[in-house]
């Protein structure tokens, strides 16, 4: 099962069109699968007086989703770009002219925000558009999600949950990786993982549970200005987060059978022992425990099967240090 691997751009490009592109190129050259921006209209989705998240003050909220906001010609070149690019463009809606701005470009697949899993008329609205769902319980009760799953589920099933702590950063013991499991069994549903930690250790652990959804935040420095630059993985963190999951893929999804190691059988006459005399046998003697030991390489007689061997007459004079094959040892009456 390959995962499908987000980098979550959000609004670190601040506005600028040239960076958004930018970093769609840097994020298909790491290997994702997708490019996650988030589509704010301020007016209808914020009041001028909301507080902002305790991470990010350096301006007021509604005056931040005003000045890095695109238009509908801009979001029309982003997607197209990441198609040329060749990673699927996503991007979250936080209310529901949003959606209708997406809708008019085009958008494939949509990606519910954990903080809009309690805002059904939103839901709603996106489930009747019957295509594919990721949606984030980022802040979410079990009681809210049931709700949540349910009224997507009235439209259809093509939903995925991501199990995501909205703490920026997540400690690893707020990660809640049981919750990941927890939702595949109470919902029946493919899951993954949102991943707020500022490492790659989350996501791979998520990745060999089986999770089917990786998104992990993407910036070209965390010293960038805005809400989500500081938590976000640079690029050479980002394309290592990609190989390590493909490998965990390869390792997780390839069936080993510990019987079959023929492909082992030099490496077993290098290391394994075989046995040997210790002292010279004369030919017609037969063998004791105390003539015989365990030496390198494995290309004779298996030590395993030393007491098979001890009581057997020598089929000629053994030297001590001699490596013994069967031919060397008279067949047993």
């Amino acid at each position: 099962m390959r995962t499908f691997v987000i980098a979550e751009v959000g609004s670190v490009h601040d506005g600028s069109f040239g960076n958004a592109l930018r970093l769609v190129d840097a994020a298909a050259q790491c290997g994702v699968d997708a490019v996650k921006f988030q589509t704010h209209i301020a007016s209808a989705e914020t009041l001028p007086a909301a507080p902002n998240p305790p991470y990010f003050d350096g301006e007021e909220r509604a005056a931040y989703f005003e000045r890095t906001a695109f238009s509908l010609e801009q979001w029309s070149r982003i997607k197209s770009h990441c198609e040329e690019r060749g990673v699927l463009f996503l991007s979250s809606p936080f209310s529901e002219e949003a959606v209708d701005l997406l809708e008019r470009i085009g958008l494939l697949r949509y990606k519910i925000p954990s903080g809009e899993v309690t805002n059904l008329p939103l839901l709603e609205k996106i489930a009747q558009l019957d295509k594919p769902i990721l949606l984030s319980s980022g802040m979410s009760t079990w009681e809210e999600l049931d709700r949540a799953v349910a009224a997507i589920r009235r439209h259809h099933s093509q939903l995925t949950l991501l199990q995501c702590t909205s703490e920026y950063p997540c400690p690893y013991e707020r990660v809640g990786l049981n919750v990941m499991l927890g939702m595949k069994d109470r919902y029946g549903l493919p899951v993954g993982l949102s991943d707020h930690t500022l490492t790659s250790y989350a996501s791979l652990a998520a990745v060999a549970l089986g999770a089917s959804v990786v998104e992990r935040h993407m910036t070209f420095s965390r010293k960038m200005y805005g809400s989500d630059a500081q938590h976000s993985m640079e690029l050479p963190e980002m394309t290592d987060l990609v190989s390590g999951i493909r490998a965990i893929e390869e390792m997780r999804d390839t069936v080993v059978d510990k019987s079959d190691i023929s492909h082992l059988q030099n490496m077993k006459k290098v290391f394994e022992k075989s046995i040997v005399t210790t002292v010279l046998v004369p030919a017609g003697a037969p063998l004791t425990r105390q003539m015989l030991a365990s030496r390198k390489p494995g290309t004779g007689i298996s030590a395993a099967d030393i007491e098979d061997v001890v009581g057997r007459r020598a089929r000629r004079d053994l030297p001590a240090n001699t490596l013994l094959e069967p031919s060397d040892l008279v067949e047993s009456e």
